[in-house]
């Protein structure tokens, strides 16, 4: 038997173990099974982390299309959904913030969740980012523009 006709009983974790080990050949019939057609290219690494993901698809499902459009959207703006419990935890590492204040643009970089670097120092807040450019106290999801002022906010 080729290491690609594996039985059904073969587990999911050790059919995905096993895509480093196979030949070139086996690999490719594999990927027959389990895909139209072939790719553009022939990376291995890439070829065995489609086949991982698609092995595991269909012995457990596959992404709902909710959650499929919410990661699309974090991939095209940097910015986790709303229900994570803080704005700064929203940002993914990466993410740069500007904001202009007394005609000069401050950068800070998001790090991790709280964990900021700005002007080469670190900060557990971007409320405390605020606070060191402005000296007073400030919101720093406010400060930044990714929430609004309470006091702007209107009631219908």
């Amino acid at each position: 038997m080729t290491a690609h006709a594996q039985p059904s009983t073969t587990s999911v974790a050790a059919r995905v173990a096993a895509l480093p080990h196979l030949s070139m050949d086996d690999l490719w019939a594999l990927w027959d099974d389990h895909f139209d057609e072939r790719p553009g290219h022939h990376h291995r690494t890439w070829l065995e982390s489609r086949l991982a993901y698609r092995i595991q698809e269909r012995a457990f499902g596959g992404l709902r299309p909710t959650l499929r459009k919410k990661l699309e959207e974090v991939g095209e703006t940097g910015i986790l959904p709303k229900q994570l419990r803080s704005d700064s935890q929203r940002l993914l590492p990466g993410t740069i913030l500007t904001r202009i204040y007394d005609d000069v643009e401050h950068r800070v970089l998001v790090r991790g969740s709280n964990d900021f670097e700005y002007q080469g120092q670190r900060f557990k807040s971007l409320s405390a980012i605020a606070g060191h450019i402005t000296g007073s106290h400030w919101s720093g999801p406010v400060f930044f523009g990714l929430k609004s002022p309470a006091s702007k906010k209107v009631m219908a």
